[in-house]
């Protein structure tokens, strides 16, 4: 939050109260990270994100080596603390942002059952939330995936932050 802060005092153009997060793969896991841990976003994006380290673990393509990179070496039944800790599912109670859920069906990298547990957790807690699903795409349809599909996406984020960041007359 600091690079956010330095950016709000050299750009007054900024608007403190506009602020919205989005990113994607590792990004999507930061975005759906910091919605768990601050409110001052009005609306964020998580995209093909990681959000439960443990469950990354046995489900992706790469979990079983880069999880323990990332967890800096114990397996999960060695370290669950560390693993829970360390996933953004954990803070789902602290997010009160709105947040725009888009994951690929067939993202074998961060696979859906990532999106889902975020989204019905957001839903359980009675949190505004929206998951867009994109059937017969993998974790490069932001970058290489159907041109209709790629649009469709582009559309879903354009809305939600229209929506969400909408200037107020004042």
């Amino acid at each position: 939050m600091a690079a956010v802060d330095e950016a709000l005092r050299r750009h007054p153009f900024i608007d403190p109260d506009r602020l919205g997060v989005l990113g994607g793969s590792y990004g999507g896991f930061l975005t759906s990270w910091i919605v768990g841990h601050t409110d001052r976003f009005k609306a964020a994006c998580s995209e093909r994100a990681v959000n439960c380290q443990y469950t990354m673990f046995g489900t992706s393509d790469i979990g079983h080596s880069f999880n323990m990179v990332e967890m800096g070496g114990p397996l999960p039944w060695e370290d669950l603390a560390r693993y829970i800790e360390r996933s953004p599912l954990t803070y789902a109670k602290n997010i009160v942002t709105p947040l725009l859920i888009i994951h690929s069906e067939d993202d074998l990298r961060c696979p859906i059952e990532q999106a889902e547990q975020l989204f019905v957790a957001l839903k359980k807690l009675r949190r505004e939330v929206r998951f867009v699903r994109f059937p017969g795409e993998n974790h490069e349809m932001s970058r290489s995936g159907k041109p209709r599909h790629r649009l469709e996406r582009f559309r879903h984020i354009l809305e939600w932050f229209d929506a969400h960041l909408e200037k107020t007359p004042s």
